[in-house]
């Protein structure tokens, strides 16, 4: 007999993600499609819309395949920021050009003249101009491929692409579009005054939704590619960032999330508003009405540990617990790697540096140290810089009394324990890891209306683990370290 189930559907950079996931929270099934990223020129980074609609038909086929189910709704998490150009027929202009890319700079400084400043920034969009935005993407199309930009009539974002594929409908939800730099988030609505001054008209952007309404529902050629019934609700889903909150229960003000995918966050919701007065954290709009989050992103977190295991532990490259033996060898070091500091910004940096131009560094290095001392100072500089972004939330009035942790960061025991440490704060996982999946279902789930709310849906699926408290003596004794990590940024500028 077939179960009632809901379908959640992460679109990421490496892969897209399917799940189906009963009303006890229970994941029936569970695929991932890989999919590859194009990089045209240095900086660049790209990906044909086309295969994400690809492989999301064939992970919700492969899942549809493992289980005997009867999807309720289907909600969709996704890479933010990534640009989608539309023609008046729905046909894709170009290729989409992505969170990382980071061609834009030159547009980044535009927009911040135009507008006036970046307090006329914060005032409008509650963000600075950066690179990874959606709006800079638009004006270098504008500038540099206008033949291309002449037939774009809509710009979507990456899992409104999906819904358009699978509903025929164009829209959106507060959540990814506060990641457009175009969304007013404290007022909820498209800034009208933004797009004026930098000459975009307001007929780009696609209607707003919310996050756990049906913005459509499957269409009969959608069904028949993907297995879906016709006429299966789709909710509005959310950015990936806000989604992975969700779907580990960070859905009120107090709680924060420590993130490690490839890149990492720290993320605390808020009832009301707040903008980092310097600009080096994120305010955007959550997945539930009327909540906002605070985020700092480290541009290089998981990303700059699978560079060292690859590029300095070839030899385990075919192992399946090669995470395992590096973290072993980095546990039998003192904390603080006896002076080896690394800065992980491998792709620049976010927060709070806001510097593409920022690279990675080792320093201290000497004749006595090992790899198992690269390795500590390659997790403590992920560590000490989510402690970062976990200063400026204390700045904001946020002071979270605990952190969740997610992703790469939360599996390991010795991981776990030196981000407690490092912060100064008792730890807890949850008992789900499907990531941002599993926030877009628990959103399809209210949508349905399995349950009432995202809060009521969160407390009925998720289950925390016991927190793990860091001893003190160990997180003042990370103090000197994090110090000298702070001093060393200037390490990671250009020379010239």
């Amino acid at each position: 007999m077939a179960h009632d189930v809901v379908l959640g559907l992460d679109v990421g950079t490496s892969g897209v993600k399917a799940i189906l996931v009963d009303a006890s929270g229970e994941v029936r099934a569970a695929t991932t499609t890989p999919l590859t990223l194009s990089t045209p020129q240095p900086g660049w980074a790209e990906q044909d819309p086309a295969d994400w609609w690809s492989a999301c038909l064939t992970s919700i086929r492969n899942v549809l395949q493992q289980h005997d189910a009867r999807v309720l709704a289907v909600g969709i998490a996704g890479q933010m920021h990534s640009s989608v150009f539309l023609d008046a027929g729905g046909r894709v202009v170009r290729p989409a050009l992505l969170w990382c890319d980071g061609r834009t700079t030159a547009q980044c400084a535009e927009i911040t003249r135009l507008v006036g400043g970046e307090e006329q920034l914060r005032e409008w969009v509650s963000n600075p101009a950066l690179e990874g935005f959606t709006l800079p993407k638009v004006l270098w199309l504008r500038q540099h491929e206008p033949a291309a930009f002449a037939r774009v009539t809509t710009v979507l974002l990456a899992k409104d692409y999906i819904r358009y594929r699978l509903t025929g409908e164009q829209a959106t939800e507060p959540s990814d579009a506060s990641g457009t730099l175009m969304y007013d988030s404290a007022r909820q609505r498209w800034s009208r005054e933004l797009m004026d001054a930098v000459g975009l008209p307001l007929s780009l952007l696609p209607n707003v939704g919310m996050s756990a309404a049906a913005l459509g529902s499957v269409m009969p050629d959608a069904a028949q590619a993907s297995g879906l019934r016709v006429g299966t609700p789709v909710v509005g889903g959310g950015a990936d960032n806000a989604c992975g909150a969700a779907g580990v229960g960070a859905v009120a003000p107090g709680e924060a999330v420590a993130s490690w995918g490839t890149s990492g966050t720290v993320l605390a919701p808020m009832d009301a508003p707040r903008v980092d007065p310097a600009l080096r954290a994120h305010t955007f709009c959550h997945v539930l009405p009327d909540v906002w989050y605070v985020m700092g992103v480290v541009l290089s977190a998981g990303g700059a540990f699978a560079w060292y295991r690859n590029q300095f532990a070839r030899e385990l490259a075919d192992a399946d617990d090669a995470n395992e033996r590096l973290n072993a060898e980095a546990e039998q070091i003192p904390r603080g790697a006896d002076g080896v500091t690394f800065l992980p910004y491998l792709q620049g940096e976010r927060t709070p540096h806001r510097d593409a131009s920022a690279r990675g560094a080792f320093l201290g290095m000497s004749l006595a140290h090992s790899r198992a001392h690269l390795t500590r100072a390659v997790l403590e500089g992920v560590c000490f810089a989510l402690r970062d972004s976990l200063t400026i939330l204390h700045e904001l009035g946020l002071a979270p009394s605990h952190l969740l942790l997610t992703g790469g960061g939360a599996r390991s025991p010795f991981v776990r324990r030196m981000q407690a440490e490092v912060c100064g704060l008792p730890v807890a996982t949850v008992n789900r890891e499907e990531g941002p999946a599993f926030g877009a279902a628990l959103l399809a789930a209210v949508g349905a209306g399995v349950y009432r709310h995202l809060g009521e849906a969160a407390a009925a699926t998720l289950v925390r683990g016991p927190l793990e408290t860091p001893d003190r003596a160990a997180h003042l004794e990370y103090e000197s370290a994090y110090q000298r990590f702070r001093a060393a940024y200037k390490a990671a500028r250009p020379l010239a």
